[in-house]
């Protein structure tokens, strides 16, 4: 009886441990204000340095109204390094964050604005000191339009795309040196094969090659995933809008060790909510997973997902989850290798975020840190949305 108490006892226990095991704990690092301060990081995924700080973009707020760059400390304290100004020169909405150079510099788009209006690249050290790459130009060769962040190589030249624009006027890659100098890799062309208005941060191989997908375009209409060589030769990969798979792709791809690729749809999958879904090297794909509006799972994710060490799948969705009934302010998810679900957060909750439309980035702990575009506990300029965004993580 004894045995069978101590048993009972050490079950009990275990339980509990696992319980706290599985637990998530969600913290508000920083709350925007808006103006001076920045406001709505849009499809920002922060991106982490060496010493646990995180830097991104505000698609509004800052000095003029039109945008920032930010830096918040692992303990929460925020910096403005760059407050984008409508002088004619300066970018306006910076939609995408940044990424952060070898030599200590940030990199990233604004998608207005620059010495033609149509967007600009910019380069910002730590100290405020912002360089304007490149000036987007319609001109019937040049992109325009950025929406998503840069990729850069060993030799620091930056990758991109932009949703409009290049010879056919459906958008581009480019590429540019690090003084400045621009080659368009590719323009794609909306003649019923090719995807057309590419929306997302492209990912580079150790080869050279560029992978990416496209909002609109493939035989079906409905987004490609496009592989492009350091030649310019494009591949289309797979085109999506076949019954129960997912629509309109805006989100970034990534790889695992086997070359697979996976990624996300805002919409379509079996309930029309998007899809997680994965890309074998042959072309073949798979849907991991169909986001479905019943009260609980995450709905519509536009952001790119994150791999974890043991193969588990992190990424965000817009809307859905526990709160905010009926459409959800959105979740924090991980896909296990099984493929089954779970939420890890949903937001909502007096003083948390509202709509993460960007994706997560990992910490060596397994923390996870991410931006909401509304929401927070600083309403202020922002109350219609309840607030103007903030910058959380969650932690296993």
């Amino acid at each position: 009886m004894r045995n069978l108490l101590t048993l009972a006892m050490l079950a009990v226990l275990l339980l509990a441990a696992v319980s706290t095991a599985l637990a998530q704990t969600e913290t508000v690092l920083y709350s925007f204000v808006n103006v001076p301060d920045g406001g709505m990081p849009y499809y920002v995924t922060p991106v982490l340095d060496k010493q646990g700080n995180l830097y991104g973009t505000t698609m509004r707020g800052g000095a003029y109204g039109y945008g920032t760059v930010f830096e918040v400390t692992s303990t929460g304290t925020e910096t403005i390094l760059h407050s984008f100004n409508n002088d004619g020169t300066d970018g306006i909405y910076p939609y995408a964050g940044v990424i952060l150079g070898k030599k200590g510099k940030l990199y990233g788009i604004t998608t207005g604005g620059g010495a033609y209006g149509y967007g600009m690249v910019f380069e910002l050290t730590f100290s405020g000191k912002e360089t304007i790459l490149h000036s987007f130009e319609w001109n019937g060769i040049d992109g325009f339009g950025p929406f998503a962040g840069l990729v850069m190589d060993k030799k620091g030249n930056l990758y991109g795309t932009t949703a409009f624009g290049g010879a056919h006027g459906d958008g581009t890659v480019f590429e540019l040196t690090p003084s400045g100098a621009e080659t368009i890799l590719y323009s794609f062309e909306g003649n019923g094969t090719d995807g057309y208005n590419p929306e997302s941060t492209l990912l580079l191989d150790a080869e050279g090659n560029l992978y990416g997908t496209t909002s609109n375009g493939g035989p079906y209409g409905y987004g490609a995933v496009f592989k492009l060589t350091p030649s310019g030769t494009e591949t289309i990969l797979h085109s999506f809008g076949e019954s129960g798979d997912g629509y309109y792709p805006s989100a970034s791809l990534i790889f695992d060790k086997k070359g697979n690729l996976y990624g996300t749809t805002g919409t379509g999958g079996a309930y029309g909510y998007g899809t997680v879904f994965e890309l074998a090297p042959s072309g073949t794909e798979t849907i991991l997973h169909s986001f479905d509006a019943n009260g609980t799972d995450g709905t519509n994710p536009e952001a790119g997902l994150v791999l974890g060490k043991k193969g588990a799948l992190y990424g965000t969705t817009v809307s859905g989850g526990a709160l905010c009934s009926p459409s959800g302010c959105g979740t924090v998810f991980e896909l296990a290798p099984s493929e089954k679900e779970s939420i890890l957060h949903s937001f909502g909750a007096t003083g948390d975020g509202y709509y993460p439309y960007g994706g997560l980035v990992l910490d060596k702990e397994g923390n996870l840190y991410g931006t909401t575009y509304a929401g927070g506990y600083n309403a202020g300029e922002c109350a219609y949305f309840g607030g103007c965004g903030t910058v959380f993580k969650v932690t296993p």
